[in-house]
C-alpha cells in the first residue's frame, strides 16, 4: 500500500513539474513573439552617416530597435557586413560594390550625402600643378576620394603618379598636414574643416567643383534581410529618409543630435554642415554608372557590378 502511494505522489510530481514548464513555455513564447526585432547598423563617426545618427536620435520606428554599432575604419566594417555580423552599414560605396564583385550579396538602397568631400591642402600650395611630387593622402583607394583625386589631376594636366598617394585614416589627416607630411588630402567630412577651421589647411576645390553629382558613402543592407524581412527593411528606410529630411535643417536640435556620435567642435561642425546635404539621398544610374567607368579607368575594378544587380531602389521610391 505504501508502495502505491509513493508512485502516486510521484506522478503528481511528476505532471506538477510538466505544467510548470509548459506554463514557462507558453510564457517565454508569448514573450518572444512581442520582442522587437534589433536591426544592427554599422558606422563611422563622419558627417556622411548623419542621416543615421538622426534616425536613432529621433527614434521613431515601432516595429524593430535600431543599434547603431561603431567601427574604427572601414576595414573592420566591411568584415563586419561581408560575414553577417550586422544587417548593414552606411559605408563607402565603393567597397560595398568591391565586395558585391567579390560574390557577397549586399545591396545599396541609398545615399548617405550629397557633395561634403573637400580638397583641403597646405597654405603653401596655391593650384594643383603645385602638388606634382608631394604627398596626398587619400583614406583608403577603393574610395570616391581616390576617384576625385584622380579626376583632379587629369583635369589639370597631371598623371595620378605625378603624385604620391598615401592612405591614411581620416582622423589623422589634419595632424598630418599640420606637419608637414603630407601636402593635401580629401576625405570625408568632419576632417577637411579641421584643417580650415584651426587655419592648418585651405580649401582648393569643393568635390561639385571637380566631378558634379559625385557619389560617396551609402546604406547598404544585406540582401537576405532586404528579401526576408521586406517590411522591416522598408520601414527602417522610410525612416531614414525622414531623418535625412530633418538633418537638412541643420539648426540646433540637429547639430545637438549629431555631437553624440562625433566629437568635434561646435565650429567645426557648423563647417562641415556647410558643404554637405541630405535631402536627395537616391542613387541615379547616371551618377553610378559614371563612378564605375571612372573605376574601370582607374584599374580599381575589373567588373563592377551592375547598376540593377547593386542598387535596389525599390525601398527608397516607396519611403513616405
Amino acid at each position: 500500500m505504501k508502495k502505491v502511494k509513493r508512485g502516486f505522489l510521484f506522478i503528481l510530481a511528476i505532471l506538477f513539474l510538466l505544467s510548470l514548464a509548459a506554463c514557462n513555455g507558453s510564457e517565454e513564447e508569448k514573450s518572444g513573439g512581442n520582442e522587437k526585432r534589433t536591426i544592427k547598423i554599422g558606422y563611422l563617426p563622419i558627417t556622411h552617416a548623419v542621416p543615421l545618427f538622426v534616425e536613432k536620435e529621433l527614434g521613431k520606428y515601432e516595429n524593430f530597435d535600431l543599434e547603431l554599432i561603431k567601427f574604427g575604419s572601414w576595414t573592420e566594417l566591411s568584415d563586419a557586413l561581408n560575414t553577417g555580423r550586422i544587417d548593414g552599414a552606411s559605408m563607402l560605396i565603393t567597397l560595398a560594390m568591391k565586395a558585391k564583385e567579390q560574390g557577397i550579396d549586399v545591396n545599396a538602397v541609398a545615399l548617405g550625402h550629397r557633395d561634403g568631400n573637400v580638397v583641403v591642402v597646405s597654405k603653401d600650395i596655391s593650384n594643383v600643378a603645385d602638388l606634382k611630387g608631394k604627398s596626398f593622402a587619400i583614406p583608403h583607394k577603393f574610395s570616391t576620394q581616390n576617384v576625385l583625386l584622380y579626376q583632379l589631376l587629369k583635369q589639370n594636366g597631371l598623371k595620378y603618379e605625378d603624385v604620391n598617394v598615401v592612405e591614411l585614416p581620416p582622423a589623422e589627416m589634419p595632424a598630418a598636414l599640420s606637419e608637414g607630411r603630407i601636402s593635401g588630402y580629401v576625405v570625408a567630412e568632419p576632417f577637411g574643416a579641421v584643417s580650415v577651421s584651426l587655419e592648418k589647411g585651405k580649401v582648393l576645390y569643393q568635390d561639385k567643383d571637380i566631378w558634379e553629382n559625385s557619389i560617396d558613402c551609402s546604406l547598404v543592407l544585406r540582401s537576405e534581410f532586404i528579401e526576408k524581412e521586406k517590411e522591416l527593411a522598408q520601414e527602417f528606410v522610410n525612416y531614414y529618409i525622414e531623418a535625412g529630411h530633418f538633418a537638412e535643417q541643420k539648426d540646433a536640435q540637429v547639430k545637438d543630435m549629431l555631437l553624440n556620435y562625433m566629437k568635434v567642435d561646435q565650429n567645426v561642425l557648423d563647417l562641415s554642415l556647410e558643404w554637405i546635404s541630405y535631402d536627395d539621398l537616391k542613387i541615379n544610374r547616371e551618377d553610378y554608372e559614371e563612378l564605375a567607368s571612372n573605376l574601370v579607368e582607374m584599374g580599381l575594378f575589373e567588373s563592377p557590378p551592375a547598376y540593377e544587380d547593386f542598387v535596389d531602389h525599390s525601398l527608397i521610391e516607396k519611403a513616405k
